[in-house]
């Protein structure tokens, strides 16, 4: 899809074989009539800085590795993806290390945060929550915790029923099957996963904890389930976006396949500053690339996938948002849009419900994972414990209101192998954002000691918040405001959060195989109120609240009739041509579990529909 006037085609940062460890590197040449030079980038893009292409994806995330691979299946199409973030360094690909990526000042995340929150995050530096983002080729996908979690069936047909045609589960699910190349063993549900797709699925291996874990569920009448198969509601093994060892990004399996294509042009270390209209017609975009501004053409589309909070702000700069927020900045109005930056949305999540243990979980397990006999089983086999996800993580999905479907739950729990203050606050509130003084004053006193953590994740949250510009500068990040438990009935759903997380951790399995023991010491904020009380924990909940990184809904696709809608069921953007947005911004709801394996589809039957708009 991309067409140079002049008859000739771009290659800029390709991937390429380095060695034998399939790392990700660049080079830059132009291919001329089949013949590939090196040359300058600045000279590359004078001579072609007026190039009219056939398309340009805006954002080389999860999503838009997926559709630059789909979109270039089309031998007469070109593509050029436009990502600001690098190449995936090496030790993104190893599974075992991936809390480096949470390391605030960490050079592959945005270092975004949301502004003060009034409702929660009570406990946090400034009282705003990190907002965590991936920028580099794969963008989640490449640092993300790598849980592949589909949702729930009910989120899904929500969303056809409110106005989104083709959107049900029975149409995504092919999508889902076609994504996977699944590396368990099923039997029941081995119609509802695919194999030898893209993105590996591997299960974790079970552990004693995590065993524990899933025998408590049993102990509360909970089912074992796989919680990708036709219902959710349960405990089950953890899978993870893992294959042979090896973390499996879109970059890797999307976008590294595609890039030998001669229609496939990625530049990489572009940052957009705003899409072009002619007449209300995306026709290009405006870019910023080693200090100089250039603009290139589309054909056909642009196709924005710059994701949640990246995907509004590029709408809001090139004009297209509510009114009265443009005219505020001083941006002319291309399209008066009201729904951009609004209806957003996020999982959050409760911290500090910590279990001491007498049986090592903790340190034994971080010690083999990063020990030098791991190091060297890794580095032969790619087996072991760096092969995996570390501490242990787990899911379940749980009821704890009874409201609504019974088979559609409202909390999900997060098991992971370590106490609140298990590093004695060495890395701990600067990976969460906490306030450090505030910190120190409660967890003092489990500083060091083996134990695991329950967190309740509320899925379906009721509050609504807001992503806006904090100027017209393009470097600036956005103001995000998700009004976290706004709503009263979020913090009622996640105080009975809590208290099933308590059940589960005192179950008879965590405490005769463990001798597991609740860090029961009253949150200094709270300690006035009767503790155990739900008032008690609702001052728990709004204090140690935070985004769970599933932020969503920030262009939402909706019909005409709703007001706040964004794109149509086609993800073609409201009020102008030329124009989609394929990412996770468009969920009109957020899907009950991690975002990352639903933005895959998204992209996956995105691109299917660019295709059926153009005859291919």
């Amino acid at each position: 899809m991309v067409q140079s006037m002049y008859g000739k085609s771009v290659a800029e940062h390709r991937f390429r074989l380095k060695d034998q460890v399939n790392t990700l590197a660049s080079f830059t040449h132009i291919t001329v009539d089949g013949e590939c030079l090196e040359i300058d980038p600045r000279q590359l893009f004078q001579r072609l800085v007026v190039a009219i292409l056939g398309g340009v994806a805006v954002g080389g995330g999860a999503a838009g590795c997926v559709l630059a691979a789909r979109l270039t299946e089309i031998k007469d199409w070109r593509v050029l993806l436009l990502e600001v973030g690098g190449p995936p360094p090496l030790e993104t690909r190893v599974p075992g290390i991936l809390p480096i990526s949470y390391i605030p000042g960490y050079n592959l995340d945005w270092g975004y945060r949301t502004t003060p929150q009034k409702y929660s995050s009570q406990n946090f530096d400034n009282k705003a929550a990190r907002q965590h983002q991936g920028r580099v080729l794969g963008g989640g996908s490449t640092v993300n915790a790598m849980f592949y979690v589909r949702g729930n069936r009910r989120d899904y047909d929500h969303w056809a029923a409110l106005g989104n045609p083709g959107w049900d589960y029975r149409s995504v699910l092919p999508y889902f099957i076609k994504v996977e190349d699944y590396r368990g063993n099923l039997s029941e549900t081995a119609a509802f996963h695919g194999r030898g797709g893209p993105i590996g699925v591997t299960p974790a291996p079970l552990t004693p904890l995590t065993k524990a874990f899933i025998q408590g569920g049993l102990e509360l009448g909970y089912q074992l389930v796989d919680y990708n198969g036709p219902e959710q509601l349960g405990f089950s093994q953890a899978t993870f976006n893992i294959r042979d060892g090896v973390r499996s990004s879109t970059a890797e399996e999307y976008l590294k396949p595609a890039s030998s294509r001669h229609n496939l042009h990625i530049l990489h270390g572009a940052n957009v500053l705003k899409i072009l209209f002619k007449q209300r017609r995306a026709v290009g975009v405006q870019f910023l690339y080693k200090d100089q501004v250039f603009e290139v053409g589309a054909q056909r589309e642009v196709i924005l996938s710059a994701g949640t909070i990246a995907s509004p702000k590029l709408l809001m700069l090139s004009g297209v948002g509510p009114k009265y927020h443009l005219h505020h900045h001083q941006i002319p109005v291309v399209v008066d849009l009201p729904g951009v930056g609004q209806n957003v949305h996020d999982h959050v999540e409760v911290l500090g419900l910590s279990w001491t243990t007498k049986e090592p979980v903790s340190f034994n397990s971080l010690f083999d994972t990063l020990g030098p006999a791991s190091v060297t089983q890794y580095k032969l086999s790619r087996q072991g414990p760096l092969s995996t996800a570390p501490l242990n993580f787990l899911n379940a999905w749980v009821k704890v209101r009874p409201e609504g479907d019974p088979l559609w739950p409202d909390i999900q729990l997060f098991l992971n192998s370590a106490t609140f203050a298990y590093d004695k606050g060495t890395l701990n509130p600067a990976l969460w954002g906490l306030d450090v003084k505030k910190f120190f004053e409660y967890a003092t006193e489990i500083f060091g000691r083996e134990g695991f953590t329950i967190r309740p994740v509320l899925l379906r949250p009721k509050s609504r918040g807001t992503i806006t510009l904090q100027s017209r500068n393009p470097d600036h990040h956005p103001l995000i405001d998700p009004q976290l438990l706004s709503h009263p009935d979020d913090v009622k759903t996640l105080v009975e959060g809590v208290k099933f997380a308590l059940r589960l951790g005192n179950t008879s399995v965590f405490s005769n195989t463990f001798k597991a023991k609740f860090f029961d010491k009253p949150l200094p904020d709270c300690e006035r109120i009767l503790y155990g009380s739900d008032p008690y924990w609702e001052c728990f909940v709004r204090h140690m609240t935070t985004t769970f990184y599933h932020i969503t809904g920030s262009c939402k696709m909706a019909p005409q009739t709703d007001p706040l809608g964004v794109v149509d069921h086609r993800l073609r953007l409201r009020g102008v041509r030329g124009l989609r947005v394929v990412d996770g911004s468009v969920m009109p709801l957020v899907i009950s579990g991690n975002s990352h394996a639903p933005t895959i589809m998204i992209a996956e039957k995105g691109s299917d529909l660019i295709k059926e708009d153009w005859g291919r």
